[in-house]
């Protein structure tokens, strides 16, 4: 347990962490309703700006739009914002991903945190090549 001001700086620091994390939290598609792309392999992150495992997320989202632009598409939605994608998607907790096949099939839901790591092994999995200087080849 945290005792008087060791308490008021963890409270602080979080806050610092959360803003920066807001800052770095970008939609990466305001096109939602053309998730999942049909003729390419989609991931879908579904959370929230303010979730702090979904800020957790931000950063890392934004470098597999980076990294995998052109091979698969990366998308996050704001259920908070847009509720009816809960229903859509069948979402029970948040931070939520889906990915999905080319053809717009559901082949892997995670649900919490999910690494950098991770995401790059399931969409290699899924025929997605890892880009070069990753960290992780497709040869396992």
């Amino acid at each position: 347990m945290f005792i008087g001001n060791q308490k008021e700086k963890m409270t602080i620091i979080f806050m610092i962490i959360g803003f920066i994390f807001i800052q770095a939290a970008v939609v990466y598609s305001a096109e939602f309703d053309n998730l999942p792309a049909r003729g390419m392999v989609t991931m879908v992150d579904l959370g929230a700006k303010k979730c702090i495992p979904c800020k957790m997320m931000a950063p890392i989202m934004k470098k597999m739009e980076k990294l995998y632009k052109g091979k698969a598409v990366i998308g996050f939605i704001d259920v908070w914002e847009n509720r009816g994608q809960v229903q859509r998607f069948k979402i029970r907790g948040i931070p939520t991903q889906i990915f999905f096949n080319k053809e717009g099939r559901e082949v892997y839901r995670h649900l919490g945190f999910i690494s950098e790591k991770d995401i790059k092994s399931q969409l290699a999995k899924m025929g997605v090549e890892t880009p070069a200087g990753s960290g992780i080849s497709n040869n396992g």
